[in-house]
């Protein structure tokens, strides 16, 4: 049995966990200007080409895209993480912010563990005019960053959710850290509408 002191060192332990567990994620927003970027031409009339630009405390920024669609990858390796060959079904644009979900380390450093960006989507309607009009949406798109991965966690529908920045940063406050690349398939969040579009399936 712990004598009244153990009791205390347990009680003030399990209250420092608490503690170091109920720590608020950070937030910061970085804005792209691509004439600011360094821009690689593409090769074929199709091919964008790509853009490296900085993000948070410098973190690297890769942009590329083909076939009216974007890819988006971050860090020191971002051509060689999942998120480089990452887009949706739609033909779809980037955005030009991203918000950075950040943590708090030992020691005081900061490290930005999720990021989240809204792109612009084109979807074709089915009905009633299969060969005539398009939808424009709006998806939110959060990718987990890190050694661990760099890759799509989840989606949300811009439009169809009126708190969609609030649920965009739950999925990634609870989901980008454990997230496995290449093992999960990101998934859908929230409500869903016509102009909504998911991730392209990979082959």
């Amino acid at each position: 049995m712990l004598r009244p002191s153990g009791l205390v060192a347990v009680a003030a332990l399990i209250a420092g966990l608490q503690g170091a567990a109920a720590q608020p994620v950070e937030h910061a927003y970085t804005k792209i200007d691509l004439k600011a970027c360094k821009h690689t031409p593409g090769r074929v009339v199709e091919d964008y080409g790509s853009w490296l630009c900085k993000g948070y405390a410098g973190i690297p920024i890769y942009i590329s895209g083909g076939d009216q669609r974007s890819f988006v990858s971050f860090g020191p390796n971002a051509l060689k993480e999942l998120a480089n060959r990452e887009t949706l079904m739609s033909f779809n644009g980037h955005g030009d912010v991203v918000e950075w979900r950040i943590e708090s380390l030992p020691g005081g450093k900061k490290r930005p563990f999720a990021a989240i960006m809204r792109w612009s989507t084109t979807v074709q309607k089915e009905e009633p005019n299969p060969d005539g009009d398009v939808v424009r949406g709006q998806v939110l798109v959060i990718t987990r960053l890190g050694a661990g991965g760099v890759c799509h966690v989840g989606y949300v529908d811009g439009r169809a959710n009126p708190d969609a920045n609030e649920l965009a940063r739950k999925v990634a406050d609870d989901k980008a850290r454990t997230f496995r690349c290449g093992k999960e398939a990101p998934d859908s969040h929230g409500k869903t509408g016509p102009g909504y579009s998911r991730r392209m399936p990979m082959h």
